[in-house]
């Protein structure tokens, strides 16, 4: 399935944040580890991606966002997942979350 668990994430996925740009930016947390990419610009980062590594990205919700920016991912070769639930069911389950000035 191209959908993932929270508890199937695992140390050496990369997470990629792929929430719009406007939810992004008023949002205060990330999930740990992971780098904000915009789902609008797919096309410009999406060969950026190893695709031999195990990708998941994630959204707020874990719907439309995500499952189409992983879709496109997907067809371009690389092993890349969404999060169900996204980043508000990640928090709602208690799962730890980084402030997003950490980021690099």
């Amino acid at each position: 399935s191209i959908g993932i668990e929270q508890g199937e994430l695992t140390d050496d996925m990369t997470i990629v944040d792929v929430r719009r740009a406007g939810p992004f930016a008023q949002a205060s947390h990330m999930l740990p580890r992971a780098q904000w990419r915009d789902p609008a610009q797919v096309a410009n980062w999406g060969d950026a991606i190893d695709a031999a590594q195990p990708t998941v990205v994630y959204c707020v919700y874990g719907h439309e966002v995500c499952r189409a920016t992983a879709l496109r991912l997907r067809a371009q070769g690389r092993n890349v997942r969404f999060l169900r639930g996204g980043i508000d069911g990640w928090q709602k389950a208690g799962l730890p979350v980084t402030p997003k000035e950490v980021q690099a």
